[in-house]
């Protein structure tokens, strides 16, 4: 089990090194809590990562209070989210003191754009994990592809295509079970 400063020290460097948002912490997540400290397995991250998209709130601090509180309770929560808040505010409070005096430079433009990408492939990779892990058969396929489509062409709410994943997870495998004869 993580003590609390264990956990409120490692939600701390990962939010003090990782930029880009939510989905950029996705791979610093994988290593820090699934490959480093066993805190979660690659399919319980996958299922936090969902929840805390369609739940209130941003989604690198909802998935932070979820493995606190599944590491240590309502206080491992509390000392997650501390965690993955401090560093992060208090180097956009030094930062916003001088962006804007800065921000037009070349350099500083530069820098930004080899950011951007850098997340971007780092949320690819991520991606590419957590896809060999989610995708199972053929219907997960279904699934995933569906969601892919609706969220990139019809900009449905995550929350709508989170839920909706889940009822037709929920319908699949009641019909699976019936088709073995299971009962209900």
């Amino acid at each position: 089990m993580a003590k609390h400063l264990e956990l409120f020290l490692t939600f701390a460097r990962i939010s003090a090194s990782c930029f880009g948002g939510g989905y950029a912490m996705l791979p610093f997540f994988q290593r820090e809590l699934v490959r480093k400290k066993h805190w979660l397995t690659d399919e319980e991250l996958l299922d936090m990562t969902a929840v805390a998209q369609c739940t209130p709130g941003v989604i690198a601090v909802n998935t932070a209070t979820f493995c606190g509180y599944r590491t240590r309770g309502i206080p491992g929560a509390l000392w997650a989210t501390l965690g993955i808040l401090v560093p992060p505010m208090i180097i956009v409070t030094i930062i916003s003191a001088f962006f804007w005096t800065f921000a037009e430079y070349p350099w500083v433009q530069h820098a930004l754009a080899g950011v951007r990408a850098c997340v971007c492939a780092l949320i690819i990779s991520s991606t590419i994990r957590l896809y060999r892990k989610a995708i199972l058969d053929v219907p997960t396929f279904l699934v995933f592809l569906a969601v892919l489509l609706l969220a990139a062409f019809v900009g449905l709410s995550p929350a709508i295509l989170v839920i909706g994943a889940g009822v037709f997870g929920l319908v699949w495998q009641r019909i699976r079970g019936m088709r073995k004869g299971e009962r209900p």
